[in-house]
């Protein structure tokens, strides 16, 4: 939002708690900073959701 941009859904990191916005995004930025931090899982953050993701495996876990 601080850039103009809109977001689709956040994404939480389960390493450190970055919240970045999803790959449906213009940005990118969970993706983006699973490159820059090689943190692998991340988690749904929007209400409701409590599946997750493993950038590495490339695996989806239904709950975290």
């Amino acid at each position: 939002m601080r850039i103009g941009a809109q977001w689709v859904h956040l994404r939480l990191c389960m390493t450190c708690g970055h919240v970045g916005c999803c790959d449906s995004s213009p940005n990118r930025h969970a993706t983006k900073h699973f490159h820059a931090s090689n943190h692998p899982i991340i988690k749904s953050f929007q209400p409701g959701e409590e599946w997750g993701w493993c950038y590495v495996d490339e695996v989806m876990f239904d709950s975290l």
